[in-house]
């Protein structure tokens, strides 16, 4: 069934690095073509990634959202084992790697898919625009000076609202138990198409967020006299400037996860990383 298997490992953890080899082991016992890399090295994996039929991580929730974006636009199915912190987008155990990998070669388990969304950074001044996809959130929010910034919000291309806030989340349902989450936002079901906005610490006003259609598109733009940061999925980041604009829909494509486990699953693990354990959902 899988001729071609990609392993994408966490590279400063190094009981990730030691499974990513026994997983490589068994693949060649089997004589499935296989190769190994650093979640670190996208334009690595971006070649390797050609032709691959499933890719498996060895890390946390970080290592997935590296691989997510070296796959992508690809559709290629992810079947991820935790090795990080929380884990929580993350299907099998360390002891459970093999096995669980021995039951999806036989053609067991099924496909999560999950939405994802799209973004184009509209810099003010001549600098060209950026692309992103985004599994989890876009943030824009100040930069080292603990000074609040204003985003303007526009929601299809009509006048929302302005934020006076430390910044502002656009996340969907994959991203709704992170960052957003931290900061008031809704947990959505993980196969919802729909869009959340969520202010941060907003000044002099009651923190809200707000959730949208799927086919909404959002704009926000910085309004600032000190540094303020785009944050794409908690590892892209770069400074933005007043003036800029991050325009966000949600995108054709999605990510897809092969999971074992039943699909009502996420409920109870929800209740587990969610209910004061003192653990932080927003692992990176």
């Amino acid at each position: 069934m899988y001729k071609k298997i990609g392993i994408i490992y966490h590279p400063l953890n190094p009981a990730a690095c030691d499974l990513a080899v026994k997983l490589a082991a068994k693949l060649d016992s089997l004589g499935i073509e296989n190769w190994s890399d650093s979640a670190w090295q996208a334009d690595k994996l971006a070649t390797k990634i050609q032709n691959t039929q499933l890719i498996l991580t060895t890390g946390g929730d970080g290592t997935i959202l590296r691989t997510a974006h070296a796959v992508l636009p690809l559709e290629i199915p992810i079947l991820s084992i935790n090795l990080g912190k929380v884990g929580f987008m993350t299907e099998l155990s360390p002891e459970d790697a093999i096995s669980g990998l021995e039951k999806v070669l036989a053609g067991n388990g099924w496909i999560d898919e999950r939405s994802l969304l799209e973004a184009e950074y509209l810099p003010h001044n001549s600098t060209p625009s950026r692309q992103f996809f985004i599994m989890n959130d876009a943030v824009v929010a100040r930069g080292q000076v603990a000074r609040v910034i204003c985003v303007s919000v526009d929601i299809n291309s009509q006048p929302f609202t302005t934020y006076k806030a430390d910044g502002a989340i656009v996340s969907t349902a994959t991203g709704s138990t992170g960052y957003s989450y931290a900061a008031g936002g809704p947990v959505l079901q993980p196969n919802s198409a729909d869009i959340i906005l969520t202010p941060i610490l907003p000044h002099l006003g009651r923190g809200y967020s707000l959730v949208l259609p799927s086919d909404s598109t959002i704009d926000l733009k910085v309004n600032t006299w000190h540094e303020a940061t785009l944050s794409i999925d908690g590892f892209i980041n770069m400074p933005v400037s007043s003036g800029d604009i991050l325009r966000l829909r949600r995108s054709a494509k999605k990510i897809k996860f092969i999971r074992l486990r039943p699909d009502n699953y996420f409920y109870k693990e929800l209740d587990t990383k969610l209910k004061g354990n003192n653990e932080s959902v927003y692992d990176r």
